[in-house]
């Protein structure tokens, strides 16, 4: 006679047999946790919140977290650290940001809605590489702190301001942000949104 699968033999059709099969794998799989959503979503340009209350003057937020899959640097930049961004135009590539990427608050010598603060997307616009924090000697003659990517040698003042001669064509890129509070950042979104 007739050969019955095993299969066939537990589910009355051939549809409820696909269906059983599905459900198995999923439960093989799992289900996806609201973290990896999260994540997810993150990752796929949903606004980041970023905690900047345990930010000191002349430090980076340390980790470092990402937006839209890209590493986000925070500083939070002294006094002396705002003079010599008013005053080191000369050895910049783009000192008025006229060829970079930036909201229009951001058009400032300081590249940013507030002085003491810089938020800047940490790739380096020649390749896409991570530059590094320096507290100081981005620029050979002055102790001026920044940011410097070792591929290949180019550097960033700490308004994110491409040094002048280097490989990277732009200034570092500032995202769409705004404040929620004195001590929280919001990533991907402007005053207008919200």
């Amino acid at each position: 006679g007739r050969r019955t699968s095993l299969l066939s033999m537990f589910t009355p059709c051939p549809r409820e047999a696909t269906i059983h099969v599905t459900l198995q794998r999923r439960k093989r799989r799992g289900t996806v946790s609201p973290v990896k959503k999260l994540a997810k979503a993150k990752a796929l340009g949903a606004p980041v919140r970023i905690d900047i209350s345990k930010l000191r003057p002349g430090e980076i937020l340390s980790p470092i977290l990402s937006y839209r899959g890209q590493p986000v640097f925070v500083i939070y930049r002294d006094q002396e650290a705002l003079t010599l961004l008013e005053n080191g135009a000369g050895r910049l590539a783009d000192p008025n940001s006229e060829s970079s990427e930036q909201p229009e608050f951001a058009l400032n010598p300081y590249r940013s809605s507030r002085p003491e603060i810089g938020v800047f997307l940490g790739i380096c616009t020649h390749l896409g590489c991570s530059p590094k924090h320096q507290v100081a000697n981005i620029f050979a003659d002055s102790e001026q702190g920044g940011f410097f990517c070792p591929c290949h040698g180019s550097g960033f003042d700490l308004a994110g301001r491409v040094a002048a001669g280097v490989p990277a064509p732009t200034n570092l890129i500032v995202p769409p942000y705004r404040f929620s509070s004195d001590t929280e950042i919001i990533v991907g979104e402007l005053e207008a949104d919200a």
